[in-house]
């Protein structure tokens, strides 16, 4: 149980049900050749829940120290597992994770792919040693890695059976994947500044320069409340110009109830967060944000079935 909790096991459970979502609930729904099948497709999660359980496992061991400050209830490394053990258990994730990557990139004759791997573990350990220490990079970072688990579905799925003839078609399902890639995107961009603020404490005394650190916890919540209008602003017209205007209700209600007004209650709370608490409490709000944002590709997609 306390390795499930190192890796982060609930975090991992909405990565792999997102890439399930994607590839039952919207890709097979499109009739179009796939380049994975079922199984391979399986190992294509396999791999990403993998190298970001590692990526977690790392950054759980580079973050003893503040942990024991910020969350000294949840440290795991040095308490329940020593250092040792888990950095072997980190390798031999990366090990699986890149060695498995490795097969579905010769699965679709795209060794080159296999790359792909190699650079998100090279990330991963980089932002946990060293690059979430720098202003606002190691935000981006994180957002950018959640966003390309999205990315990568169309990458290994469709890209190696793009020809002349089904260009355009194949092109706007790998539209609509980006699209939820952006969304993603920003949701954990937001969500990892709140999360600096929650650490605020932890991270400075370790010396890190984070936006709360640099700006300060008010000036950074302010910063926070003023971004959060921009996922509100893109999801309205989104919905009013993709969902609505097609005669999409259900899929426009869905989104309106519970992606759009959570982020307005976000907003809202947002304007008056102080503490250390008010700040987890944000930080829980833009996730169940993100797992009904990934919901809702099932949502859209039987509402077309209902209006067809």
């Amino acid at each position: 149980m306390k390795f499930l909790k190192l890796i982060r096991f609930q975090n991992l459970l909405m990565i792999a049900l997102m890439q399930f979502i994607f590839k039952y609930g919207f890709l097979d729904q499109q009739n179009i050749p796939l380049a994975l099948n079922d199984w391979q497709y399986f190992l294509l999660v396999f791999t990403t829940v993998l190298l970001a359980g590692a990526g977690y496992l790392i950054n759980n061991i580079f973050d003893k120290e503040t942990d024991f400050i910020n969350k000294p209830n949840e440290v795991v490394v040095g308490k329940y597992i020593s250092e040792d053990k888990a950095f072997n258990l980190y390798i031999a994730l990366n090990i699986i994770g890149v060695g498995t990557g490795f097969y579905l990139a010769n699965v679709i004759e795209k060794p080159a792919f296999a790359l792909v791997f190699i650079l998100v573990s090279a990330v991963l350990y980089l932002y946990a040693s060293s690059l979430k220490q720098s202003l606002l990079i190691g935000n981006i970072i994180v957002a950018i890695l959640t966003s390309f688990a999205v990315i990568i579905i169309g990458i290994f799925n469709l890209y190696p059976l793009i020809t002349p003839e089904n260009q355009a078609f194949l092109g706007l399902i790998f539209r609509v994947l980006l699209d939820y890639a952006i969304f993603a995107f920003i949701i954990n961009f937001i969500r990892e500044i709140v999360k600096d603020l929650e650490d605020v404490n932890g991270d400075y005394n370790q010396g890190m320069n984070t936006l709360p650190i640099a700006l300060g916890v008010t000036r950074t919540a302010r910063l926070v409340f003023l971004i959060s209008f921009i996922p509100i602003v893109i999801l309205l017209y989104y919905i009013n110009e993709y969902y609505f205007i097609n005669g999409l209700y259900i899929a426009t209600i869905y989104c309106l109830l519970l992606i759009v007004a959570p982020l307005i209650y976000f907003t809202v709370k947002s304007a008056s967060a102080k503490n250390k608490e008010d700040f987890h409490h944000l930080s829980l709000v833009l996730k169940f944000v993100l797992l009904f944002g990934i919901l809702s590709a099932l949502v859209v997609n039987l509402n077309i079935q209902l209006n067809a």
